[in-house]
């Protein structure tokens, strides 16, 4: 199928001069990449509704606290910290159960997950199915590449490998049958993905596979621009082009989107730029799909008269489509750390300043070696918060940086600081379902206004998400224990060892909490309960409109989702192409391409590229 990408940045990495392309490029370099002001798209949300909590968070300045996106080629992949992890089979099947849909089910899915990994971190077993035997279920011919980076300073560095082999240790003793942890720590090697002979999720420690090509990053960029090399005739990409809204036909028929072609136009961006911008318009023959996330897919949708009709009313948006569930739903995972300050500086980052020239990233440039290969993940833990818990439902992880989350600046302090070591945990399968997407103005270029309302009791009436948190508190602190006896930390700087009573921990993880898994705010589910989409991801109320990205899962899948939105993305190529052999195409008259720049013709939005 032909198909046009409006994308409202532009390719950073290969237009823009700041600090490019190594800050897209380098993994050691992601958090750099967040703030880079020629992609930075930087929301500042809410986390409480209630304002003296708010501003209890340190993190938390006027506009809110810092949630980076990024607006260029290839979305958030091109900043993220390239943690590849699949969901669990549970996350599947509980959307075939909400919606009836079989194809949905875990079984059915794993499919999509080959279709898209290229695994190139378990040379044996990639060997050993080639001779017919492939019980891993990893993908290995896909388009995306997966790869563990492992320095070899780190072996030399002391501290570091006693981080590594004391949380295997603790891991092991902290389950009932600890000589069985370490056998199955020997045959899976740490690698999360695994599910041999039939292994339905992982828990224990593991490594962090990267969505790395010799130690580069590499996503969804790489994938559009190889397509559209290969394809040009097939996929045309616009670039600095902000959608405004979708064109809906007088039968409800989605029939193209209107943008604003302009470079930096969208107030998100670090640096936006003043002028309007040129209304154009594209029309499309089959179907436009909404990839925004979780932010401006609702936005989009609202703009475009479906959404809640009280709320697009006070903006005097006419209304399509009442669609109530629109922008609710919003969810996020919980994050908080715990930060130690050792007693001397890391071996491993001798000479790191994160910026081009330094040591490391000559040896990363010259060889694919060294620090920079990584996203600064010593190792992980996997574990359930409870025995009760279904799947794993915390994530911890050996950072070796202070971080406390977001805020304007955060990636220049990972350079003044190389004796930290923060715990990382974060808590997936979260209960709350509060947050909310709303319009700030009728102004597409404006940012909507959101507020995750953490910590909603009445999502979550027993507490059970602190208690997890709280729980997972303890744990690292019993990992770092043995650091410190030994005078490798020398005190713990954050919550501080004052801090140890539930209560007292609480109020830190209140205080301090952050998230940057922001999904769900147009969930596929039943229109009565609130639900935007249907099972093959249409927008209830309208036909040709779908939505493909992180809103449309009604709950978070797994700890790291972009792995799941790659499978959903796959699924509903399917879903597009199928309808496509099903359905004849709009006929537009003579004049109806309005502003198509240099793609003469109409576009239909199908396909398996991205």
């Amino acid at each position: 199928m032909r198909v046009c990408v409006l994308e409202a940045g532009c390719d950073a990495r290969a237009h823009e001069m700041s600090c490019m392309p190594e800050d897209y490029d380098v993994p050691g370099f992601h958090a750099c990449a967040s703030e880079n002001p020629s992609m930075a798209w930087n929301f500042f949300v809410r986390h409480y509704a209630d304002d003296a909590q708010q501003r209890r968070d340190p993190k938390c300045g006027p506009s809110g606290v810092l949630y980076p996106r990024a607006g260029t080629l290839g979305g958030c992949t091109a900043h993220n910290a390239l943690i590849f992890l699949y969901p669990h089979d549970a996350d599947w099947d509980y959307i075939a159960d909400l919606t009836g849909d079989p194809s949905w089910t875990a079984s059915r899915m794993r499919r999509y997950a080959k279709l898209v990994e290229q695994c190139h971190h378990r040379p044996l077993w990639n060997l050993a199915r080639r001779l017919g035997l492939d019980p891993t279920l990893h993908g290995w011919d896909g388009w995306l590449q997966t790869e563990r980076a492992m320095p070899l300073e780190a072996l030399a560095d002391d501290a570091l490998v006693r981080v590594i082999i004391g949380s295997m240790e603790l891991a092991a003793r902290s389950v009932p049958r600890r000589l069985h942890a370490w056998l199955r720590l020997l045959r899976w090697q740490g690698d999360p993905n695994s599910r041999l002979w039939g292994r339905r999720c992982f828990h224990g420690v593991c490594y962090t596979p990267l969505t790395t090509q010799r130690h580069a990053r590499h996503g969804t960029r790489e994938r559009l621009l190889d397509v559209a090399q290969q394809h040009p005739a097939m996929l045309h990409i616009e670039m600095d082009a902000l959608a405004t809204r979708v064109l809906l036909d007088e039968q409800g028929d989605a029939c193209g989107v209107e943008y604003l072609k302009g470079r930096h136009l969208y107030q998100a961006h670090a640096k936006p730029n003043a002028e309007p911008g040129e209304r154009c318009r594209i029309r499309a023959r089959r179907e436009v799909i909404l990839a925004g996330g979780a932010f401006n897919t609702p936005q989009l949708l609202m703009l475009s008269g479906i959404g809640p009709a009280e709320h697009l009313r006070e903006h005097g948006i006419p209304v399509r489509v009442d669609l109530p569930g629109v922008g609710r739903n919003l969810q996020d995972r919980y994050e908080i750390g715990v930060v130690n300050r050792m007693s001397r500086s890391w071996e491993v980052l001798q000479g790191a300043k994160f910026v081009r020239d330094d040591a490391p990233y000559r040896s990363w440039f010259d060889a694919r070696d060294g620090v920079y290969t990584t996203n600064g993940v010593a190792t992980a833990v996997i574990r359930r918060s409870g025995r009760r818990m279904p799947v794993p439902d915390i994530f911890c992880m050996a950072l070796l940086e202070r971080f406390v989350g977001y805020y304007p600046g955060y990636s220049k302090i990972f350079a003044q600081n190389d004796n930290m070591l923060t715990w990382a945990i974060l808590k997936a399968h979260t209960r709350n379902r509060a947050g909310i997407v709303s319009l700030r103005s009728a102004d597409p270029r404006d940012v909507p206004d959101i507020d995750f309302r953490y910590f909603e009791a009445a999502d979550d009436p027993k507490g059970e998400d602190m208690r997890a948190l709280i729980g997972a508190i303890r744990f690292v602190r019993g990992l770092a224990g043995p650091l410190a006896e030994q005078g490798y930390i020398a005190r713990e700087e954050l919550p501080g060892t004052h801090v140890q009573s539930d209560e007292d921990l609480a109020g830190y993880i209140r205080d301090n909490a952050w998230g940057h898994h922001a999904s769900c705010s147009c969930p596929i589910g039943a229109r009565a309960a609130g639900g935007v989409l249907d099972s093959r991801f249409g927008v209830h109320g309208t036909r040709r409109l779908r939505v493909v990205d992180a809103s449309a899962f009604p709950r978070i899948p797994g700890f790291f989702p972009v792995s799941a939105i790659y499978m959903m993305a796959e699924k509903a190529a399917d879903e597009l192409l199928a309808t496509a052999q099903a359905t004849p195409p709009l006929q537009f008259q003579m004049g109806d391409h309005h502003g198509l720049r240099r793609a003469q013709a109409p576009a239909n939005a199908a396909g398996r590229t991205g």
